[in-house]
């Protein structure tokens, strides 16, 4: 009797052991889903454990002098402000303006673009990435219907695409928002958005068709001490976008457009009147005597020369964008006690002027750029690799930093990129784009 009690015994521990071994083969076997290492946190949690998922948004920025595409990855946080994860950053040229006579022939470019958008998004997040096209002064200042073609042509290839797009996904950006946009990029990437106390930084950017400078007073503002508003300016609503605290009421976002510098270069050329077809000559002492050479803007091939030696050059440049500048933008002192960022020209002629380094940027002053003009256009001749313009440019943007009621004193931070991102609108755009389409 005991010996097939035994044997029952061996017989059941053995058949437990093989369906043991079944289990442990049959998952060793097969391959679970794990989510990709960039959803992981750095403990080990996935990131649904640790309350995070990701978002990604497309903007075209269509400039002046080229349209570039950024590829926003954000990572969600709940009850914290997001984290950007990476930007895909590609440009291309020329500006959708140049094909003002030929819309279809712009096409190419923005496939080249959405190629790369696509990428950089998983196409499973395709049809939930919003994908815009904001065009700036290139686009403004074209006749409505040009600029009007060439919006259409845009939209109906971005209609075709995988993304999310809608018929107000591309559009002509309004000025003022395009320095309200590149504020809070700015103060985004600087932590000046993660808190209602946290410190912000003042925004300067110069394009080639419009300037923009946008900042908060550090003292609040009472309302019968507010600044007056220019037709050009407007003063923006509370962003409470991706869970933001409301703490933009009390911005002060001002857009000049046809100040920006090549629009600037124009008319103190004198080129405002010229003929609006064909070569003409412009002859201005802001060019090096003796200099004759040739400039293209906005289709028109002008022949410019400099006047013949007499008059200082400086002096005589000077009270040219003197006037051109007269009465034309809004002088405000509380900017002496604001940090400010400036951005594009600023920052090129700086790299000129060998003031800062091409790649990571730097500092300058306002007296930088007064000592370099004076410096710059006090040289009798224009050396091979030194533009002639250099001098006008110079003398333009130390006598707007004046008229915007910067003392020479004042000192600037200069970057084209902050934590390795595009220090552009672009990400203040998106970030209010993303957040209209919640209240759809």
């Amino acid at each position: 009797m005991k010996r097939p009690k035994l044997a029952g015994v061996f017989l059941f521990v053995g058949c437990l052991l093989g369906y043991l071994m079944f289990v442990k083969n049959h998952y060793s076997a097969s391959k679970p889903y794990r989510l990709p290492p960039h959803h992981r946190t750095g403990d080990g949690r996935t990131a649904a454990a640790a309350g995070r998922s990701f978002q990604y948004g497309i903007m075209f920025d269509a400039g002046s002098t080229g349209t570039r595409v950024h590829i926003f990855k954000f990572q969600m946080e709940s009850r914290e402000t997001p984290r950007l994860d990476h930007e895909t950053f590609r440009a291309i040229k020329p500006g959708l303006s140049a094909y003002a006579d030929e819309p279809q022939k712009c096409a190419d470019g923005i496939l080249e673009l959405l190629q790369v958008a696509k990428s950089n998004v998983p196409p499973s997040s395709w049809n939930s990435t919003p994908l815009v096209l904001k065009a700036t002064a290139g686009l403004r200042l074209l006749p409505g219907e040009k600029a009007q073609h060439l919006l259409d042509t845009v939209r109906a290839l971005f209609l075709e695409s995988p993304f999310l797009s809608r018929d107000d996904s591309v559009s002509i950006m309004d000025g003022t928002d395009e320095g309200i946009s590149a504020w809070i990029t700015v103060n985004f990437l600087t932590g000046g958005l993660h808190g209602a106390r946290s410190p912000t930084v003042g925004m300067l950017d110069l394009g080639g068709g419009s300037t923009q400078i946008t900042f908060s007073p550090q003292d609040e503002v009472r309302p019968s001490e507010e600044l007056p508003l220019s037709p050009q300016t407007t003063r923006m609503a509370p962003f409470r976008g991706f869970n933001l605290e409301p703490i933009i009421p009390n911005t002060h976002p001002q857009s000049y457009l046809g100040l920006g510098l090549m629009s600037a270069r124009l008319a103190v050329l004198g080129g405002v009147d010229a003929p609006p077809r064909g070569s003409t000559e412009l002859v201005s002492p802001c060019l090096p005597p003796e200099f004759s050479g040739s400039w293209e803007h906005a289709d028109i091939i002008y022949t410019v020369r400099g006047q013949k030696a007499g008059e200082p050059v400086y002096q005589a440049c000077l009270t040219k964008v003197e006037k051109v500048l007269y009465r034309k933008v809004m002088k405000a002192s509380e900017v002496t006690d604001t940090d400010f960022y400036a951005f594009s020209y600023y920052y090129d002629r700086a790299v000129d002027l060998a003031a800062i380094d091409e790649q990571q940027g730097g500092t300058i002053t306002v007296s930088t750029y007064i000592d370099a003009a004076k410096r710059v256009c006090s040289g009798s001749s224009v050396s091979p690799l030194q533009s002639p313009f250099l001098c006008l440019d110079l003398v333009y943007i130390s006598v707007l930093l004046q008229e915007l009621g910067f003392p020479p004193s004042k000192q600037f931070k200069l970057a084209r990129t902050i934590n390795q991102v595009e220090t552009s609108w672009a990400l203040g755009a998106t970030f209010h784009y993303m957040e209209s389409l919640k209240n759809l």
